[in-house]
């Protein structure tokens, strides 16, 4: 399947919405609970540093996306976070290695220096391989840091990387 990952359109916005909230309602990645509409979808997407999509070529189909943030300000500014979200019918197909690598590129033509993840919950055995296998060091543990959907707690890992 040919792809190619571009900023996101306006035009965009309501597949976007679709694939990140399914990411939000499946309760097991994202710290979010609260679905996006389309006016805080559009405010939400619009306020990142960046936002891209990975379109399917021959169609226009948006398989999934990232967003691209400061993590902090000041003396920390220089250290982004990103989230990732792909349609549940096109994961395992390397869209999100391609969405992560896009990142850290998007990441150093920004400025920033450091992409860090703070909160990927560790029973996320498929990003976690991910990260690591693209150099993201583990920094640790935090005991029962993520809320599942089904209201017990699993451990989260922070990552980063240097850019």
């Amino acid at each position: 399947m040919e792809y190619i990952i571009r900023k996101y359109e306006k035009t965009d916005l309501q597949k976007m919405l679709e694939i990140w909230n399914e990411v939000v309602e499946e309760g097991n990645a994202f710290p979010q609970e609260e679905l996006l509409d389309i006016d805080s979808g559009r405010e939400f997407f619009a306020s990142q540093t960046y936002t891209a999509v990975a379109e399917k070529s021959d169609t226009g189909e948006l398989l999934g996306l990232y967003i691209l943030h400061p993590n902090n300000v000041g003396r920390c500014g220089h250290i982004c976070n990103a989230s990732f979200a792909v349609s549940s019918e096109h994961r395992s197909k390397h869209i999100g290695e391609r969405l992560v690598k896009d990142c850290m590129a998007q990441g150093r033509e920004h400025g920033f220096l450091i992409l860090q993840f703070n909160a990927v919950v560790a029973t996320n055995a498929r990003a976690r391989a991910l990260y690591e296998h693209l150099g993201f060091v583990q920094l640790g543990t935090i005991p029962k840091g993520f809320r599942m959907k089904d209201g017990h707690y699993e451990d989260i890992c922070p990552y980063y990387c240097t850019l």
